[in-house]
């Protein structure tokens, strides 16, 4: 019988994270640290393609790994035209869309560009797996109430579709058959209503829409927020920031560690109690949304991400959601297993890749 091998590439700003799987079983991880020394020789992150690829070669060399045995290359899929989730081919146009940067510059790019790079030197297949921009929303949800602006679709795609999926096959069931609601929580929070295999609902992650979290402000009141653009007393730097990075649990607490705000709120802080509260209401609210959304037919309500290790924070939502449905709980992000499965169900046959 035929053991896939699977090499799976998470690249970020300032590291490659890099696992292969034989056919379900983890065999090697890393993560590949890239000092600003390095990266400063190159002008933009696509002249960074050759040292990567270099970097992992070197230290799968190392780890006893053959190159040749692998069967594909999944990289994290960056920045590209909203498509529908799924296991993509990685294709010439959209490694044209990736170099470009067309639909944005990021360091997740270089998944697709590096996969189909060893892929091609090897004569094997490179895939992306349910990249951030997975838009499968129904129209009703686009509808902002402001007809200059419309909803997006960017979210945890990866880890919340693998949890989706996994939680399917472990009750016997598939995925497309059911209505799920699933929080991922780290340090952005984004909140889907999958239906039938599709995200119809979800917020706006990346921009800070939905629930606060410890990173970022969450959707925030429009017309206070408007006053504060156009006071004078912030600059746009400032405000973005805000939104994202430095908004939320770091913006109240001065941290993004939720342990150490969970021990703060143990030993008497009542702030640091208040806002890990409030953080907790409003996941819950989003959470009750999305059941609203699907009329009350929900199987099962899924929490996953960082923040889903606290057995608190788990607590303080499942007393609020648990009349929408059942709460499972799977924490971590499990980006790697996730590329690594989306490759293996294609190779075995079990789904077909898409092309983009």
């Amino acid at each position: 019988m035929k053991h896939y091998k699977i090499l799976a590439i998470n690249p970020g700003s300032t590291s490659t994270k890099i696992a292969v799987f034989e056919e379900e079983e983890l065999k090697f991880e890393e993560v590949l640290r890239h000092s600003a020394e390095e990266l400063a020789k190159y002008n933009n992150i696509n002249e960074q393609l050759e040292f990567r690829y270099q970097v992992i070669k070197n230290v799968l060399k190392g780890a006893g790994i053959i190159l040749s045995e692998l069967d594909c290359i999944v990289g994290r899929g960056g920045l590209l035209k909203p498509i529908s989730g799924g296991v993509y081919s990685v294709d010439e146009k959209m490694i044209e869309d990736l170099v470009s940067g067309i639909y944005g510059e990021h360091a997740s790019n270089l998944g697709g560009m590096i996969a189909k790079d060893i892929g091609d030197r090897l004569g094997k297949p490179s895939f992306i797996v349910d990249p951030v921009v997975v838009d499968e929303m129904e129209d009703v949800a686009r509808i902002s109430g402001f007809p200059e602006i419309e909803r997006k679709s960017i979210f945890h795609a990866l880890n919340q579709k693998a949890v989706a999926r996994k939680f399917s096959k472990e009750n016997g069931k598939k995925y497309n058959e059911l209505t799920l609601i699933v929080a991922h929580m780290g340090g952005g929070v984004s909140v889907g209503l999958h239906k039938n295999g599709r995200v119809v609902d979800v917020n706006n992650a990346l921009d800070g829409e939905g629930p606060f979290s410890p990173e970022r402000s969450g959707t925030v009141p429009a017309g206070q927020l408007l006053k504060a653009c156009f006071s004078g007393e912030y600059t746009l730097d400032f405000l973005k920031k805000r939104l994202t990075g430095k908004g939320g649990v770091m913006a109240y607490l001065g941290t993004t560690d939720m342990r150490e705000v969970v021990q703060e709120s143990k030993v008497g802080n009542e702030k640091a109690r208040l806002i890990l509260d409030a953080m907790t209401y409003q996941i819950s609210k989003e959470i009750g949304a999305l059941a609203a959304a699907a009329e009350g037919k929900v199987d099962a309500v899924l929490l996953t991400g960082g923040l889903a290790y606290s057995e608190e924070i788990i607590s303080m939502i499942k007393r609020r959601v648990g009349f929408v449905a059942p709460a499972h709980v799977y924490p971590g992000e499990g980006e790697m297993e996730a590329l690594a499965m989306g490759g293996l169900r294609v190779v075995r046959g079990e789904e077909l890749s898409k092309k983009y």
